[in-house]
């Protein structure tokens, strides 16, 4: 029974504030709003707009992002009240070792250690194409070698630039969380002014008749598209992993989640109906859409701010994944699950210095060697796993815990949370059974690390056999 002992919410509040160990407290709801911002509006509305578009669901794409915007919300509702609730680092991880017990803990963390590598390496590629598309308008082209993941056959080795742009992130993190933050909101007020310039220039050349056949592939187009889509909208969790830097969090934590996932939503829809609206659906298979379409209404001068935008817009969402990948080491190192060291933090800058130099030397290797290809579908599904157990994470607390002061409460439970649960369930059995597989060999390979580790060096287990021998 050892294994599903639950951490009391008010041992986690007292480990978070404990002195010469917890984090600075220097984020407010603006900053929030922007690390929300900063990790969903990127890949997703300048590149995923248009393969899905092509593929899978034609003009009725703003369909496919309303279905995934409806899963996001409603487990973003679910996310406010346990990130008012418990204040914590960790995001899910620790609203399961609150809910549910270590080992369920540990395998929602060890997910989520698969969610942020994988989509930080995955971003820092994609980062890397975008600045090379960049560097070639210059006429500047780099040695071949050092352009893309290993891959003899191509000549490429190594990914320099997907390198060199997350040990930059790393460098930011570790100068301190408010200083990333001022960073962040600079960058994202760019690349939403961009997004704002394509659809003022673009919504004059709309054709309605680009708009017809709306649903080519049926509505499993459009479910299909939802599912590809879903992975624009996964960043509003990270801003949870900041919930022990935030000043008055039962306040500010709702506000960032919600505001940055409706401000997103409304992006996503009316540029996926500008989008469809300039270029027939079919023509849309491209890596860049977005500079895709200005270019094909001759409006090449903002096709090159829009690969500025999209330059900016990737940083961001890498510095946030990033972000929330050390955070979520810290939590889980500081419950004894992984060792010590990454739990450590700076005293001047009070920010897990030595886990984030770690975790960006390991991204690097995934993003600068290792070839991704569908590995970023393993994102979604541990997304679409640590959604599901939130939502019924609520339902949980709400039973066991029912006079918890809460800052903020879902709305119509347990209709939201169960609502969540449905929408993030259907689209995760839109996944491919390659990605499931991949997804059980990961929590297989987490389950043999906690009984070997974990288990025993777990700071809970320990406290506990301690006053049971005091008792």
């Amino acid at each position: 029974m050892d294994l599903f002992r639950k951490k009391p919410i008010q041992v986690l509040l007292n480990e978070s504030g404990a002195k010469g160990a917890s984090l600075r407290k220097e984020l407010g709801a603006f900053d929030l709003t922007m690390l929300g911002i900063g990790a969903i509006i990127g890949t997703g509305i300048f590149v995923l707009t248009g393969v899905a578009a092509a593929e899978h669901a034609g003009p009725a794409l703003v369909l496919s992002f309303v279905l995934s915007a409806l899963a996001c919300v409603f487990a973003a509702l679910c996310y406010a009240e346990f990130a008012s609730t418990v204040p914590v680092s960790g995001s899910a991880y620790t609203y399961s070792y609150a809910t549910f017990g270590e080992l369920f803990a540990w395998i929602l963390g060890w997910d989520l250690i698969l969610e942020y590598g994988v989509a930080s390496s995955a971003v820092a590629a994609g980062w890397s194409g975008y600045f090379q598309g960049l560097l070639a308008g210059f006429g500047i082209e780099l040695p071949k070698a050092l352009t893309s993941a290993y891959d003899p056959e191509k000549g490429t080795f190594i990914d320099l630039p997907a390198i060199l742009i997350i040990l930059f992130i790393v460098f930011l993190l570790n100068m301190g969380v408010k200083k990333s933050a001022r960073f962040n909101a600079i960058v994202v007020l760019i690349k939403v002014a961009v997004i704002l310039l394509f659809l003022v220039v673009g919504v004059w050349y709309v054709k309605p008749e680009n708009w017809t056949p709306f649903m080519p592939y049926g509505f499993a187009g459009v479910a299909t598209g939802a599912a590809t889509v879903f992975f624009a909208y996964i960043g509003f969790d990270a801003v949870s992993t900041a919930a022990e830097e935030v000043r008055n969090p039962q306040r500010n934590m709702p506000i960032g989640i919600i505001v940055s996932l409706l401000v997103c939503t409304l992006l996503y829809i009316t540029v996926s109906l500008v989008l469809t609206g300039i270029v027939p659906y079919d023509q849309l298979n491209v890596k860049n859409p977005v500079a895709f379409a200005l270019n094909y209404i001759n409006q090449d001068w903002v096709a090159g701010f829009i690969s500025l935008g999209a330059i900016a817009g990737i940083t961001t969402v890498l510095l946030v994944m990033l972000y929330g990948q050390t955070r979520l080491f810290y939590a889980i190192s500081r419950d004894g699950l992984l060792p010590k060291v990454f739990a450590r933090v700076s005293p001047t800058r009070q920010v897990p210095y030595v886990n984030t130099w770690l975790t960006g030397a390991a991204v690097s290797v995934f993003a600068g060697i290792i070839p991704l290809n569908k590995l970023a579908e393993l994102t979604n599904i541990g997304t679409l796993f640590a959604f599901i157990t939130v939502s019924i994470g609520v339902l949980v607390l709400r039973k066991t815990q029912p006079d918890l002061k809460r800052a903020f409460r879902v709305p119509f439970v347990p209709v939201i949370p169960i609502l969540a649960v449905l929408f993030c369930g259907y689209l995760v059995l839109q996944l491919p059974a390659t990605t499931w597989i991949g997804f059980v060999s990961w929590l297989l390979i987490g389950l043999v690390i906690y009984f070997i580790y974990g288990r025993k060096h777990s700071a809970l287990n320990k406290t506990i056999k301690s006053e049971e021998k005091v008792g």
